[in-house]
């Protein structure tokens, strides 16, 4: 299809470009054939004004001056033609191979997003597929079973709220990475190394799996309030997902050039160096490098969802590791234009 749409842009891109050629070439080939004409018509004036030709002027006997003046200026415009035909062909099979170039150029960025697009389609249905398929199935058992008692009708129930749980986290995720791929945030200065100190209580009261080190200390960064607690809840809910329960997830804010940066360090089975670019992609999760079993509660959206905040505060989001280190997760997020 885009292979397709490459070449359409390309024959009008080469269509605009023929047009424009030709337009130049007569208006250079008629200003030049009348600066010939023009000139030629000077000299016969000046050479009929005089009974005799200048030294080194020799005419053919059988021509007078008024011929030869018409075949020059014949010849010059017949050499003026050829001249501009080459240049046109010339310009033409180099603006064939620019306007496909260009075409190309202007068409990946869609198609980039187009294959994105199929990909997020066709990823979310199998994440809605899943839930939906094991409570048909469960369904369909239940009221195939005419002895289904009070305890196993509960415990259908129950399961099934489960994936009803898992649906409306997934429909949830998803609506809020549409709403921040179609608008702008709203953004005040805010106290971030305050905030993860208020989220990390929430999050662990007994001070036992997270610890937080603030070298920010009232540093403000410019940002939405509720997009940034967004984004510190998923970091540190991801690196508690992804480390041993006993072990202890490493929290720090510091002061940078560019803006705050936070940092949240876990130990578990790492990343392998081949998905560490991916882990930021939708429902991309890494668990044969992160975890030995399936049992890891997500969708695969959460640093999807951490990344697109993050850019829509023109910040920046990276991630180390390697198998069997540990984990970090780097944000920074920019100051208010008085403190940058």
């Amino acid at each position: 299809m885009f292979q397709s749409a490459t070449l359409k842009l390309t024959g009008w891109y080469l269509l605009i470009l023929t047009i424009i050629s030709l337009i130049f070439s007569v208006a250079i080939f008629t200003i030049a054939s009348n600066e010939i004409n023009e000139r030629l018509n000077q000299l016969q004036i000046k050479f009929e004004g005089v009974r005799q030709y200048p030294v080194g002027i020799s005419l053919p006997e059988r021509l007078g001056y008024g011929e030869l003046r018409e075949a020059q200026g014949e010849e010059a415009k017949r050499n003026l033609f050829i001249q501009l035909l080459y240049v046109n062909i010339v310009l033409l099979a180099a603006g064939g191979a620019g306007a496909y170039f260009l075409a190309r150029r202007t068409l990946r960025p869609i198609e980039a997003s187009h294959e994105a697009q199929l990909r997020f389609v066709s990823d979310a249905s199998h994440e809605l597929k899943t839930p939906l398929t094991v409570m048909q199935t469960e369904i369909e058992v239940g009221l195939k079973n005419k002895n289904l008692t009070l305890e196993e009708t509960k415990a259908l129930l129950e399961s099934n709220l489960e994936e009803v749980v898992k649906l409306s986290t997934l429909s949830a995720t998803l609506l809020q990475l549409a709403q921040l791929d179609n608008t702008e945030l709203e953004k005040e200065p805010i106290i971030l190394g305050s905030l993860v100190e208020e989220i990390i209580k929430k999050y662990d009261p007994t001070g036992k799996r997270l610890a937080f080190a603030n070298s920010s200390k009232q540093a403000a960064v410019l940002a939405n309030r509720a997009s940034t607690e967004e984004l510190i809840t998923i970091l540190i809910d991801n690196a508690l997902k992804y480390s041993p329960a006993e072990s202890t997830v490493r929290i720090t804010t510091q002061r940078m050039a560019k803006g705050v940066k936070l940092k949240v360090t876990n130990a578990g089975a790492g990343i392998d160096p081949d998905d560490l670019p991916h882990i930021f992609d939708r429902f991309y999760r890494a668990d044969t490098a992160r975890t030995k079993n399936n049992q890891v509660a997500g969708h695969g959206l959460g640093l999807s969802l951490a990344k697109r905040i993050v850019e829509q505060h023109q910040g920046e989001l990276q991630a180390t590791s390697s198998p069997g280190g540990d984990t970090t997760l780097i944000a920074i997020l920019p100051y208010p234009p008085s403190e940058s």
